[in-house]
């Protein structure tokens, strides 16, 4: 049912809000910074889309939200954002709640795959149509997915360190395992990484996901792997880059940072910085403002009840979920501007750590 037919079931939550909340209720503003509204309150016939984000404590999923939000908002809707900080609870708990204030549509970044799967089946009870942002929601009728070509993305990230390092041994620092996106993105890696080792070029001597995508847990990783190897390591291909600092804290504590190759992604101001340093060799930039704004458009159009064209499907162990796959790009020193030109961003903040007169001209 659509938000007409949830008068009614909205009406009786108003009524146990307001005697449960003394007459408010509450309704996040974006940062899990609780605003008060009259409890069941609605903006006349606005459209209402409801983000459910993995976290927000990482600089990406910030521009993500307020670019989302922005792109919502011109189009005559509101957005109501809750953020669960990588705690798969919370996260159901969270979407619950958005669900029980009968927004039009469910827009989740799923911090685990596998755990996201009920959310969908509770949004499909209220008639609520649910899209998978940027991550995949694994086994369930999710009705749409848009995201980057995420195995694209792998294959960047590994063709990059092994063109620097086309002999030896090779790292690999993966992401989350309970992201699926990780998943791709080690996939992605190994088409290129795997043929190489079984012509003996490479040898792959240590393989890891990194817990919750968390740099700490990356630069152990790190460690573990320097140590194992007696530091005879010639490239590190890492799935972001969190786990790119990681490994290169590491690797600065052994002397080794900038000698070795390292992988990244999601453009992280950090990491660009690195990359004009020398430290970290690419990462992979995901235009936020293409993904986001197309996002946007699709929760608009799918809450009035519009057609979403898709030419893509990406199967979740369940259904072939109709898909939008966006194009990365590889970044490295060479390209930098790319970011700059895109207002990611800025000359000044890419540049920071590097002498003046080696910042290129405008």
């Amino acid at each position: 049912m659509g938000k007409y037919g949830r008068v009614i079931s909205a009406g009786l939550t108003a009524i146990v809000l307001a005697a449960t909340l003394s007459g408010c209720g509450l309704v996040s503003n974006g940062d899990n910074q609780e605003a008060e509204k009259p409890a069941g309150a609605k903006d006349g016939d606005k459209i209402v889309i409801g983000m459910s984000m993995d976290t927000l404590k990482e600089e990406r999923w910030q521009k993500d939200r307020d670019i989302f939000t922005k792109k919502v908002e011109e189009l005559g809707g509101e957005v109501k954002v809750l953020a669960a900080n990588g705690d798969d609870a919370t996260q159901l708990s969270q979407a619950e709640q958005l669900i029980s204030q009968g927004v039009d549509v469910l827009v989740v970044i799923a911090h685990n795959a596998e755990a996201t799967a009920p959310i969908v089946e509770k949004a499909h009870k209220e008639g609520i149509k649910v899209i998978a942002y940027d991550r995949l929601i694994n086994n369930s009728e999710v009705d749409y997915y848009i995201s980057f070509d995420n195995v694209r993305v792998g294959e960047f990230q590994a063709q990059a360190v092994i063109d620097q390092a086309p002999k030896g041994n090779i790292v690999y620092i993966g992401g989350a395992d309970t992201d699926n996106n990780a998943h791709m993105f080690k996939e992605g890696a190994m088409n290129i990484l795997k043929p190489l080792e079984e012509k003996g070029d490479i040898k792959i001597v240590y393989d890891q996901f990194s817990k919750d995508w968390k740099p700490e847990e990356a630069l152990k990783n790190m460690e573990n792997a320097l140590t194992a190897n007696n530091n005879d390591i010639q490239g590190v291909v890492a799935a972001n880059d969190g786990t790119a600092g990681g490994s290169i804290q590491a690797l600065t504590a052994q002397g080794m940072a900038g000698k070795i190759p390292v992988s990244g992604q999601d453009a992280d101001l950090a990491a660009v910085q690195r990359i004009a340093e020398g430290t970290q060799l690419m990462t992979v930039y995901k235009p936020i403002n293409a993904i986001a704004t197309k996002a946007a458009e699709m929760a608009v159009a799918a809450a009035k009840g519009e057609s979403i064209s898709t030419e893509k499907s990406v199967n979740n162990g369940k259904i072939d979920v109709p898909s939008i796959l966006l194009d990365p790009i590889a970044v490295n020193k060479d390209n930098l501007d790319v970011l700059i030109k895109d207002g990611f961003h800025t000359l000044e903040e890419v540049y920071k750590n590097v002498p003046k007169d080696q910042w290129p001209k405008q």
